[in-house]
Parts: structure tokens; sequence; C-alpha cells
């Protein structure tokens, strides 16, 4: 049997792993554990005295005047939208590469998500595109820090001054990422991150808004139905029962469970993400020469938080296609996934919104091509050359 016939089965590959090696499994040890233990032996389960700190701690991290710790990613982009006053009438342009979320919150808001193509390297929202989709109704801009590598801030940030526009960067995979010597979540105005499982920090669920700290205090009441006790106190309202509604809020606080694992992931951030980019750099050097592969850029003026590895593959190099490919990977007990299905090609915002493939040139023909290998602190040596193992496998099975 020829060595790139497509009909290969599972009996004709070299060594296969024993078992199959999971995709991203959370990093979480006695220490999370322990702070957990602990919280729950306290008086406080729901937002309190470490959600505070949660805060504190993030906030300083990254550099941002202040942090605001919700229940996911989504509800601190939900509250941004709401802080910066956007609703009905209003536009917000957006990427096409991205999870739903990032265009779900806009369409609740009320307000129209404007999306946009993205830049051929790096996959982020591309700056000439969101000029070309500038009207009288646009009120603000979200970026996607996409896979964890910054978006082009500055020119974004130009674009927004010279429109009277406020800057919401979807951060999801960007902690702790570096734009210009500036972490992410201090650069722009708010900046929304997510702790969900997965992420390169986790509190299971959860997110954070950071940013500056007027926006981000106006923020604040929208994550508890609008209820805003200091203005109360402020008031002269001292008894203890006695509350009003603001605003139409949401329900979507931290508690104090979640922000203890955030406060012990905290600690090991760095060297998480030391692990992640030795593990990136491993990838990129083994398959960076091969015919069948584009690796990942990583631009010189960016520090990215590789919370996603988007291996690209040449298919007209090999003789199956992406399907195909993970497939063959999982023969090999390797986990793999995609990173994303462009937003343009969903049926919701392809018929709400009347997108059409060919106002996408580039992630029309991008995402056909991507493949996300496994990437997290706890693979060892031996499966991260499991991996390059599988992959380079693949490519010499089924590579022309």
């Amino acid at each position: 049997m020829a060595s790139g016939d497509p009909s290969r089965h599972l009996g004709t590959i070299g060594p296969v792993r024993a078992t199959l090696l999971p995709f991203s499994p959370p990093s979480i040890g006695d220490e999370e554990i322990d702070e957990v233990a602990s919280t729950l032996r306290g008086e406080w389960l729901t937002t309190g005295p470490r959600t505070q700190r949660f805060e504190r701690e993030l906030a300083t991290l990254v550099g941002a005047e202040a942090g605001l710790a919700v229940s996911s990613g989504t509800a601190a982009m939900q509250v941004a939208l709401a802080a910066a006053g956007i609703g009905p009438g209003d536009e917000v342009i957006t990427t096409t590469m991205t999870f739903c979320a990032t265009a779900h919150v806009i369409h609740h808001a009320g307000a129209r998500p404007v999306i946009v193509d993205v830049e051929p390297d790096t996959l982020n929202i591309d700056p000439d595109a969101v000029a070309r989709a500038i009207t009288p109704r646009t009120r603000a801009i979200m970026p996607v820090h996409l896979h964890g590598h910054p978006a082009e801030m500055d020119a974004l940030l130009d674009l927004a001054g010279a429109h009277d526009l406020t800057v919401i960067e979807d951060a999801a995979h960007a902690l702790p990422a570096s734009y210009r010597g500036r972490m992410v979540g201090s650069i722009g105005p708010l900046c929304a991150f997510s702790f969900y499982a997965t992420k390169n920090l986790t509190t299971g669920e959860g997110g954070m808004l950071t940013g500056e700290r007027e926006l981000v205090e106006a923020a604040r009441p929208w994550t508890r139905h609008g209820i805003d006790r200091d203005r109360q106190a402020a008031a002269g309202k001292k008894d203890s029962w006695w509350y009003d509604v603001v605003l139409p809020g949401f329900k979507c606080n931290m508690s104090d469970i979640m922000a203890a694992i955030g406060l012990r992931q905290i600690e090991k951030l760095e060297a998480f993400h030391a692990r992640r980019t030795a593990i990136a750099q491993a990838y990129t050097e083994a398959l960076g020469g091969v015919a069948q592969f584009q690796v990942p850029t990583e631009r010189p003026h960016v520090r990215s938080a590789w919370h996603i590895y988007a291996l690209r593959l040449h298919l007209d190099r090999l003789r199956i296609d992406r399907a195909r490919f993970i497939e063959e990977l999982r023969q090999r007990h390797i986990s793999a996934s995609v990173h994303f299905i462009p937003l343009h090609r969903m049926r919701f915002y392809a018929e709400e919104y009347g997108l059409e493939p060919d106002g996408y040139p580039v992630a029309e023909r991008e995402a056909e091509r991507l493949v996300s290998l496994p990437l997290h602190p706890l693979l060892t040596d031996t499966d991260v050359a499991d991996v390059i193992e599988a992959t380079l496998d693949v490519a010499r099975c089924f590579g022309h």
C-alpha cells in the first residue's frame, strides 16, 4: 500500500501512544484545592474578601487601574457594553474569527455586530477593514486577541480616538500577553478576560473586566441587579436591609469559591506561561520546515500568551482534508481541535445580518486550514514529542 494512500488504516502507522492525550485539561493543584476548602470553612461563599483581593491582584498584575470579577468572560464583555452605554441603534465592529460569544453580547445589547475580516498572518482583526466599516452609528470596536496574540492596538486606538469610539478588548485568550511592552488588560479603556476551565488562568468558570477605573466602576452595579449600596451609604442610608436599584442590571458576580482558585492560579501564571512558550517553540522548531505546515507567527513587538497553537495546513500538499487530518491525529491518540469556525459561516449571523463568504476572503481561505494542537502546562516532554511525531507521521503518510 502506498504511503500516501488516503485509505491507510491504523495498522500501517508507526508507534502510537497507549492513551489519548487530552487537548486542554485544567492545571489545578493542591494549592487551589486547599484555598477552596478554606473558603468553604469561612464566612463567605459568594462575592466577598477573596473576590475583592482577586480583583486587586489581577488588575495589579496587568497594570490596570481597576478590575471587576464576574461569572464569565462573556459577562465581562456584557457589562462593558452596558457601562459604555451601547444599545439599540448602535454598531460595534468585531472580527469574524472568534467564538460566538463576542458577537452574542453585542446582539443582546440591542446593537448591531459589524463583522469584518482579519489579517493573514495573525488572523486578528484587520484595522484597515475596521476603518472601512466605521459609520455614523459606530460606537465601539471589539478586537479579539486571537489564540493569545495581541491585535494591533495602536491602529485600533487611533481609529477609536479619531471617531470617538470605545475599545472593548476580548482578551479571553490573552493572559499574560503583552503589546509593545504593556500587558493586555492595561492598553485600552476596557478589557475582558475569561477564566474558563481551559484558559491560561482558570477559576472553573469566571472572568474579569479591567481598565480605566471610572469605566470599570460604572460596570460594577450591572453585575448585581443594578444595586449600588455605596451610593445609598453616601446618601446616609445605614440600615443593612435598605437598598435601591439604580439600573436594570444582570446577575453575573464572581463567588469567593471561584476567586479562591484564581488567587492560587495567579501565583503560577508566569510558570504556566513559560511552559506554554517552551512547548510552542518546540512545535515550531519541529514543524516549521515541513512543506505541509504553516506554523503560527509572533510579531516582534508582542508577547503571545500562547493559549492556542494554531497550525495551518497546506492542503495542496496533502491528500486529505482538515477533518481527516484531525481524525488521523486521533488515531494516533492525539486530541486536536479548531479555533474557530468564522462567525460569517454561522447560520444565525449569516441570515440575521446578511453575511456572505466573499466579504471575508482572508478568513474564508485560512479557516479551512486551521488545526489546534494540544498546548497546556501539564504536557510532559514525552507528550510534546508524541504530538510532534504524530503530526509529522500524518504528513509523511498523506503528503505529496
